[in-house]
């Protein structure tokens, strides 16, 4: 009994903490104390943490070819940090799973796989990626016809570039050899520029949006030898933040 108590005293001493940290002013000090303090919190609470409101997570068939996960060379657990129902949490062990669009951890016991409740996600981050979470209901005029869910974070200054990465179950219909199931990944890109989305792919669907500066931008990647269609992801970042740096 007074192990319970101890538990759910330290879960409310934490949660405090953690919430009071995040609205004050930090310094580097603050900052160690706080990710020292959110690792003690993840292994100390183990199963009464907040963390672990969701579903079991159940694997695929697996027969089926590739993977559902991101990035495609994904295998196992990356070490990350999620936002979760208002609260941090670093030093998390993690998986994005693009077909069924969930964040996936690790229990404390090291080996089950929970899926978090979405709705309850805001952002989270592994391996150098930022996906945060958008509800389609709260945008105003989406013409972009942007999904409730998961979007990588490429770029976020004045303009933001945000990437929906998506899988989708195929069967192979090659008449030769057997039939095959395998996951297929597609990408589809949008443009934030004030309150509005606008969805993007080619060179020329941004300069049209960016149309003020065109010429400055067409200059400038011909500068840095930026080539967009050899890798559209990396030249729509230099984009975004060099109409930020011109338009300041």
């Amino acid at each position: 009994m007074k192990k319970h108590i101890l538990r759910i005293s330290l879960l409310c001493f934490l949660t405090a903490f953690l919430i009071g940290t995040s609205y004050a002013q930090t310094t580097t000090s603050d900052s160690v104390n706080l990710q020292i303090a959110s690792a003690n919190f993840y292994k100390a609470i183990g199963q009464e943490s907040r963390l672990y409101n969701g579903h079991e997570y159940q694997p695929y068939d697996p027969h089926i070819k590739n993977s559902a996960l991101f990035p495609e060379d994904a295998k196992t657990w990356a070490t990350g940090e999620v936002n979760y129902d208002g609260i941090t949490y670093k030093g998390v062990f993690m998986m994005y799973d693009i077909y069924k669009d969930a964040v996936v951890v690790q229990l404390y016991n090291h080996f089950s796989m929970f899926t978090l409740l979405s709705e309850r996600v805001h952002d989270f981050s592994f391996s150098g990626h930022h996906f945060i979470r958008i509800n389609a209901d709260q945008i105003t005029d989406n013409k972009a016809e942007l999904t409730t869910g998961f979007y990588e974070q490429l770029y976020a200054g004045k303009l933001e570039i945000l990437a929906k990465r998506r899988k989708t179950i195929q069967n192979s219909s090659n008449a030769v050899a057997a039939p095959e199931t395998y996951f297929s990944a597609t990408n589809d890109y949008y443009l934030k520029k004030g309150n509005m989305y606008y969805k993007i792919g080619s060179k020329g669907s941004i300069l049209k949006l960016l149309k003020d500066k065109k010429s400055d931008i067409q200059k400038y990647l011909r500068q840095n030898n930026i080539i967009y269609v050899d890798n559209p992801e990396f030249a729509m970042v230099k984009i975004a933040s060099y109409y930020d740096q011109v338009t300041n």
